[in-house]
């Protein structure tokens, strides 16, 4: 029987969404303000933002989903993922907030590497957008996977039923998941997002840690929980061994599951709320409420997955009795012990909107940057140099559309196994990103004689490393273990010593690179190099070459420097 209660939680909920994306569709000035939020976001929307776009459907069905199979084992991932997560807000947050607006105020991450590397070619911008293109059309795909998960099995529809026009429940369910969260990534651009994931990210810790409490106190309090568990796996609660198995994990398994950490540094979606916090000085805060938020939501779901042992037995139930798939465990939990009552099933189906939200605050993220870097990286500097922003607004909103079709088209291929699960589109994406980006951020950061050419080569061998290690040579895992090595690992140290060693072989930064390189470390005085970037930006201006628009652009800047004292 089709459960309407849930479907009136959902729709509020989803309605709620909206109104926000529709209110911040009135406040868009400018680029800055769709892609940033004009640099104003407060230090609570900036660390719920960016770990409710972080974590997406994968906390609350991927990894719950593995603990369910591999036991305790797989909170290495967590481990990694905690680890990552406080190493990419302590020694990258605030600078790449500083230097991504010294360097040309710079909106997008393919932006801040072409301005830091003074790119007059583009290739470094165009390679860049391409890669957050891919690897993005991946990992929207699993967050439509996951909504089409989460709607077949909370309303009870067969995934294999014919809907309209012959379309199967699956496809039908899919498709609603994606107009709604592209609905109002179309809106609001990244304000909207960025107020809906704060919305969002307080909705799944509140269902995160209530369900896991619930069963272990159903089950007689924490001490009983951990004899049942033992009793049904002696290995579930095993940190050194597979419970799916019963053998040792291995050097290869926990290297690819700590691996999960690295992947932080180049993440667009996270990197983007970095740069768009409204004051450097608010990272310390941020960062203590991200890492407080993760590190509990990173737990329970770790207990969710193994719990869902103790609900299937408390129940009577097997795996196979629910759908077969672990992957659904949270959604299962919550419908069994909210099953009768209007008010409670109406609770229900809020708690069943905690996993839209984690679908939507990654999905909708992703969408924005892959915009971003579409209109402002590749059709502004390729295509039309004069586009007004009106122009550029409209191509973004294109782009999205055009991100989330192909996704679409990825997430309906049900006959692939890679495409059925969302754990596995969810990392391989997450390798491309770090592999790609991971390295480079973190050199052009911190390592001043980094230059284009090992930029661009950087870049180019993660990203064409993941591809192969996963589709070609982790097939050959068995006759050679180390391919069962995560694509990630090999991926980012071959494109470090790449960008590296590339770097070192071909010609040094220029002095105006150094200068503001040196500028952004504290070595030499901010108003110094102030003062020589306008100089500069002086002498553009009197370039005949210099289109009109980009000449309003740079007026722009100087007036909004501040004068020397």
């Amino acid at each position: 029987m089709f459960d309407w209660y849930v479907l009136g939680a959902f729709v509020g909920y989803l309605a709620v969404m909206l109104g926000i994306g529709f209110f911040f569709s009135k406040r868009q000035e400018s680029l800055d303000d769709y892609y940033l939020g004009g640099r104003r976001m407060n230090k609570w929307v900036v660390a719920l933002s960016a770990q409710a776009s972080d974590m997406s459907g994968w906390l609350l069905m991927g990894l719950p989903g593995a603990i369910y199979i591999g036991g305790f084992s797989e909170a290495w991932i967590g481990i990694g993922l905690l680890i990552g997560t406080y190493l990419n807000w302590k020694i990258v947050a605030r600078r790449l907030r500083v230097y991504s607006q010294a360097c040309g105020d710079a909106i997008t991450i393919p932006d801040f590497i072409s301005n830091r590397f003074r790119d007059r070619t583009g290739i470094s911008r165009t390679v860049a957008a391409l890669i957050i293109l891919v690897f993005f059309t991946f990992y929207t795909a699993s967050g439509f996977v996951s909504a089409a998960k989460l709607f077949t099995t909370t309303f009870g529809i067969p995934e294999t039923i014919e809907c309209l026009g012959g379309m199967s429940g699956y496809s039908l369910c899919l498709w609603i998941g994606a107009i709604v969260v592209v609905s109002y990534t179309l809106l609001g651009g990244y304000m909207a997002v960025c107020w809906t994931d704060f919305i969002q990210g307080s909705l799944m810790f509140v269902a995160i840690v209530l369900i896991p409490a619930i069963v272990v106190c159903e089950a007689g309090g924490f001490a009983s929980t951990v004899d049942q568990l033992n009793e049904i796996n002696p290995y579930l609660q095993s940190l050194f061994t597979t419970a799916s198995t019963g053998r040792a994990y291995g050097f290869i398994g926990l290297a690819s599951c700590m691996a999960w950490g690295l992947g932080y540094f180049g993440m667009p979606h996270i990197l983007v709320r970095f740069m768009s916090i409204g004051n450097p000085a608010e990272v310390k805060g941020s960062r203590r409420i991200a890492m407080t938020w993760v590190a509990i939501s990173l737990a329970a779901a770790t207990v969710i997955g193994l719990v869902f042992h103790l609900y299937l037995r408390q129940h009577g139930l097997t795996l196979a009795d629910v759908g077969d798939d672990p992957e659904k465990c949270f959604m299962i939990m919550i419908n069994g012990i909210f099953s009768s009552g209007f008010l409670v099933r109406v609770f229900a189906g809020i708690l069943l909107s905690a996993i839209m939200a984690a679908i939507m605050s990654t999905a909708d993220s992703q969408l924005l940057v892959s915009a971003s870097s579409f209109s402002n990286d590749i059709y502004k500097k390729l295509v039309r140099r004069n586009a007004s922003n009106r122009e550029l607004l409209v191509v973004s909103r294109v782009a999205v559309g055009a991100v989330a079709l192909a996704a679409i088209c990825m997430a309906m291929n049900t006959q692939s196994e890679f495409f059925k699960v969302v754990m596995k589109m969810v990392s391989f994406a997450w390798a491309g990103f770090g592999a790609a980006f991971g390295p480079l951020i973190l050199l052009a950061l911190f390592w001043k004689r980094t230059n284009l050419a090992g930029a661009v080569s950087g870049m180019v061998t993660g990203a064409i490393t993941c591809f192969v290690w996963k589709f070609w040579l982790s097939g050959c895992a068995a006759d050679c273990p180390i391919f069962g090595l995560y694509e990630l690992v090999p991926g980012f140290l071959l494109a470090f010593i790449v960008t590296v060693a590339v770097s070192l072989l071909t010609k040094k930064p220029s002095d105006d690179m150094l200068k503001e390189f040196d500028a952004v470390s504290g070595n030499i005085p901010m108003t110094v190099y102030l003062a020589k970037v306008r100089e500069a930006m002086r002498g553009v201006l009197a370039d005949d070459k210099v289109s009109a628009g980009e000449v309003e652009s740079i007026k722009s800047l100087l007036d909004e420097m501040p004068e020397e004292k």
